[in-house]
């Protein structure tokens, strides 16, 4: 994946900024408040959404109403490039994303091209800056090692945060030998309730004596109060048959009667269904006699009300050409307006043909192009034209100018020739001035006394050095035969042959070194000065000067004239390039105004006009060229106007009299008349329809009418017949003795009825209401029931009373804070126990999953990891540390010196330290992810480095050529280590790029 560009519409300070090119290492340099931090920003913002406004993360809306996101385009392995843009939208934006192979897609595809990463993975193992080197300077001990260990397994201190928390969380709820924790304080009073629960104990033999005859007591009263509940049900049941005794007899008497009563087979309410019948029947038949009589009165007025069918028919296409007389009347006056507008035209016409003055006919006008691009070329060659006309005014006037500079710098160049002195005449002044010059001899005497000095000074320099060396040689030649003898008196013969060598190879050495040759040089060099300077100081004695200020004088004016020549010259030579210049414009001009020439040309053929006509007034011509035809546009479309209202009066008018002829008994009438007549006519037919129509519907409603009620009628009828035969009865007679016999069953039902409702709501059953029946003396059985219950209620009172004496023992000893209560809050203080031995477990549980899921990871996969970590490190180091081992006591780690020294990660230097985090963090990105292969995004992470360790991190970073490095800083001597080519400038203020 590589970042090739970023277009930044709106982000923060930044408006409308496009970065093109980037590099496979791509350098962002900048002052504070640049726009570093904002870029990268705008990286993770576009590839993983906008913060939302309830995180703490700056959002870097832009202030001033500017678009708010951009666009970034990414290469993808394997799947080509990639445009996302993000703007302002929903909470974390609008993202839109579009593949050169042509799939246009959002959230989703996205996350399929980053492989479902999320920002803050992202963050913490490809984007890091000096804020994590910031956590490590202010850890101390174990706490050190525990981050880099998270740093190298997630990227970021989270896995050391979660440990920390968890032994913090377990640490306030137990700790093995502590008292303030919530479990040891749980425990300690558990134990405490424990003794008291033994103490209570020994009192509880009593306690369960009097529970015991607490519970046969109220055995005992339950007992009583099952047989008081049986004994009142029976005096009720007893009660209820002494009120409803009558009515059940009363029952039985009817059920015998219905029994011995035949039972007849008669309709309900039948004799007054038969009454309602005959009085419904009679008025139906008197009303179907005065219908048929009404019917057939509509029937004859319809006969008398028939329009003439044939005009209705055409009763649409009469009334469209009646209701276009008003348009009659309108084309009459259009077509006066037409012909008006006709004969201006062709005046018009004739107008332009004499202003155009061509022997062309219309149909050759209608033939020239007069569209948009011959109109603009017309407007263009009008344009090139007064321009040329301009130019040429222009350069007449500019040669005219030019040329008379021109000769007036000759005349003075011309002039000023003739002042200036013939050379002859300068040398011979040149010579008088410079060769006797007193100034010149005097100088020339300093100067040869200047060199005497530095002459004798450097000879007496050297006579010095001669004398130390004699002095040097002297005392070195007193040592060496001070080594000679020493050798020959201790016969140490070696010595002696050093000290006699090195005597005669210092004695050589110094005769040359002692040599006159240079002093001699200097000696000869100063004689041949103070010669020198004899002979000028001579020539200052005995020279008879002259008087030389009138030939200087003469000499100055020259050289005047001579530099104002030089002037005039150089002038001269400029106006004739400025005239050569108008020349050459003048050729430019010719060969401008013959290709504008041909134009004309061209141009006047198309439009079939004079060449001269062209040149003079081609827009003009070419505007009345076009308003020809415009007007013969008109012309055209007027003539087809006035032929299409004549047209269509025609129709109209013949269609008005057709129809008349037809349907008016008047012949020989006016267009206008014969409208208004069959206007007349078709109105009074209308009427006659719609009266006809009224009486025919009038009628249907009428004969509808008729028919209901007959058919009304016969289902009376019917009903009638129909009732005396569900009575089997063939006369009316029959019907109303059989309905007597029905109506005293009836009646006896009726009251059955009403009695077995009110028996309903007893409570006695129906065999229980048999069983008693038989019973005569309920009366003493009710008193017995009375005395029985009397007598239970007395015993249950005795108990009770027993039952508040044994109640109050107990309550006694429970008020003691006896066996019970303490036992309770026992149980009470070991189920809090249990919850937060509960939650200890949970948090102790998920520490082991933690610490097993750490330990998975240092078998599996980080040794892969460490390993490139290791040649990081030894790589930033310069060898100086080569090994990173895992710490055997926790999650830290051990860094291997060359000298096979183990130091923790706290023991090491600040900068050391650095480059382990450093290490780290690249092997995590190379090895553990390196499948990703993201942009690796570094902002100022190197700034405590010194040149050497800087100079290896970079190195480092250039070598992982799998991912592209995006480098952030604002230190400017960390440039030096980067081509410029990949470099980019930002601008502090305007924010832009510059290189």
């Amino acid at each position: 994946m590589k970042i090739t560009a970023m277009n930044i519409y709106g982000f923060g300070q930044l408006e409308n900024v496009i970065i093109e090119n980037l590099n496979e290492f791509q350098v962002f340099f900048g002052e504070n408040e640049a726009g570093k931090s904002t870029i990268m920003t705008f990286i993770h913002s576009i590839l993983f959404g906008f913060p939302t406004k309830q995180q703490s993360e700056l959002r870097y809306e832009p202030k001033h109403g500017t678009k708010y996101g951009g666009n970034i385009r990414i290469y993808f392995e394997g799947q080509g490039f990639a445009v996302i843009e993000r703007v302002k939208g929903k909470a974390a934006g609008d993202v839109k994303v579009v593949m050169d192979n042509g799939i246009i897609g959002g959230e989703e595809l996205l996350k399929e091209l980053l492989e479902s990463f999320d920002k803050n993975l992202f963050q913490a193992i490809f984007s890091f800056n000096i804020h994590g080197l910031q956590n490590i300077h202010q850890m101390k001990g174990e706490e050190l090692g525990k981050y880099l260990f998270s740093a190298g397994t997630l990227g970021t201190e989270q896995l050391a945060k979660a440990e920390a928390a968890l032994q913090k969380e377990l640490d306030t709820r137990f700790k093995p030998g502590g008292k303030k924790p919530e479990l040891n304080e749980k425990l300690q009073e558990l134990h405490e309730v424990n003794q008291e629960l033994k103490k209570a104990a020994s009192k509880n033999k009593e306690y369960e004596t009097l529970a015991a005859k607490k519970e046969s007591l109220l055995q005992e009263m339950a007992n009583l109060n099952e047989q008081l509940t049986t004994l009142q049900v029976n005096t009720a049941k007893l009660s209820e048959w002494k009120r409803i005794e009558s009515s059940v007899k009363q029952e039985k008497w009817i059920e015998n009667e219905l029994a011995d009563l035949e039972e007849v087979q008669f309709p309900v309410r039948g004799m007054e269904r038969l009454e309602k019948l005959n009085q419904l029947i009679l008025p139906y038949k008197a009303e179907l006699n005065s219908l048929a009589e009404r019917i057939e009165k509509v029937k004859l007025e319809i006969a008398g009300l028939e329009p003439n069918k044939e005009l209705l028919e055409n009763e649409p296409a009469i009334l469209m050409l009646l209701d276009q007389m008003p348009i009659f009347d309108q084309f009459k006056l259009e077509l006066g307006q037409y012909e008006q507008r006709l004969a201006d035209c062709e005046a018009e016409l004739s107008i332009i043909k004499a202003k155009l003055h061509l022997p062309l006919q219309d149909q050759d006008f209608q033939a020239i192009n007069t569209n948009m691009y011959m109109k603009k070329q017309v407007e263009t060659t009008a344009k090139q034209s007064r321009k040329l006309m301009e130019a040429k005014e222009e350069l007449d006037e500019r040669y005219e100018e030019e040329k008379n500079a021109l000769e007036m710098i000759e005349k003075e160049v011309l002039l000023t020739e003739g002042l200036c002195l013939p050379d002859q005449d300068r040398l011979l002044l040149e010579k008088q001035v410079h060769g006797n010059d007193k100034r010149g001899l005097e100088e020339e005497l300093k100067g040869i006394k200047e060199k005497i000095h530095f002459q004798q000074r450097s000879l007496d320099q050297e006579q010095a050095a001669k004398s130390r060396l004699k002095l040097q040689f002297i005392t070195i030649e007193l040592i060496l035969l001070g080594l000679i003898l020493y050798g020959l008196l201790t016969k140490q013969w070696v010595l002696m042959i050093l000290g006699l060598g090195g005597s005669l190879a210092f004695a050589v050495y110094m005769l040359q070194s002692l040599k006159q040759a240079k002093e001699k040089q200097l000696v000869q060099q100063l004689g041949e000065l103070r010669e020198k300077e004899k002979q000028v100081s001579e020539k200052l004695q005995s020279a008879e000067y002259l008087d030389l200020s009138k030939a200087a004088e003469e000499l100055k004016l020259d050289n005047q004239r001579r530099e104002q020549l030089q002037l005039l010259k150089l002038k001269l030579k400029q106006q004739q390039s400025q005239f050569e210049k108008v020349i050459s414009k003048f050729e430019e001009w010719e060969i401008a105004s013959s290709q504008h020439k041909e134009m004309l040309l061209t141009i006047s053929r198309e439009l079939k006009i004079p060449d001269n006509l062209a040149a003079a007034f081609l827009e003009e011509a070419f505007k009345q060229i076009e308003k020809f035809k415009e007007i013969l546009w008109e012309r055209d479309k007027l003539i087809a106007k006035v032929d299409k209202a004549n047209q269509q009066q025609s129709q109209i008018a013949e269609g008005i009299l057709e129809y008349g002829k037809r349907f008016l008994p008047e012949k020989d009438l006016d267009l206008h008349k014969t409208a208004f007549l069959l206007r007349t006519k078709l109105k009074e037919e209308l009427e006659k329809s719609i009266k006809n129509q009224e009486r025919k519907n009038k009628l249907a409603g009428m004969e509808a009418d008729w028919q209901g009620k007959s058919h009304e009628l016969e289902q009376l009828e019917a009903e009638y017949a129909l009732l005396l035969q569900s009575a089997n009865t063939d006369t009316e007679q029959q019907f109303y003795e059989f309905g007597k016999k029905a109506e005293k069953r009836s009646e006896l039902l009726a009251a059955l009825d009403n009695i077995r409702s009110q028996l309903n709501y007893s409570s006695l059953s129906e065999e229980e209401r048999e069983s008693f029946l038989t019973i005569h003396n309920w009366d003493e059985l009710i008193t017995a029931g009375l005395d029985e219950s009397k007598r239970l209620h007395a015993r249950l009172k005795e108990l009770q009373e027993e039952q508040a004496k044994v109640k109050y023992e107990l309550q006694v000893l429970e008020e003691g804070g006896v066996y019970s209560d303490i036992l309770h809050h026992y149980k009470q203080k070991k189920f809090e126990l249990e919850e937060t031995a509960k939650e200890w477990a949970v948090y102790s549980l998920a520490q082991n999953i933690l610490t097993a899921t750490i330990e998975k990871y240092k078998n599996e996969h980080l040794p892969r990891m460490l390993e490139r970590a290791e040649e990081f490190l030894s790589f930033l180091t310069n060898g100086r540390y080569h090994r990173i081992h895992l710490h055997p006591l926790g999650t830290g780690f051990l860094v291997e010196r060359e000298d096979r020294t183990l130091f923790e990660a706290n023991e090491l230097s600040q900068a050391t330290t650095e480059q382990l985090y450093v290490s780290i963090r690249l092997a995590l990105a190379t090895t553990l992810y390196g499948k990703y292969r993201f942009p690796i995004i570094i902002d100022d992470s190197f700034v405590n480095f010194d040149i050497g360790r800087t100079e290896r991190v970079i190195a480092l970073l250039k070598t992982l050529e799998q991912n592209q490095i995006l480098f952030f800083t604002c230190h400017q001597h960390l440039l030096q280590f980067f081509p410029k080519e990949n470099v980019l400038f930002l601008e502090k203020g305007a924010v832009q790029i510059i290189s």
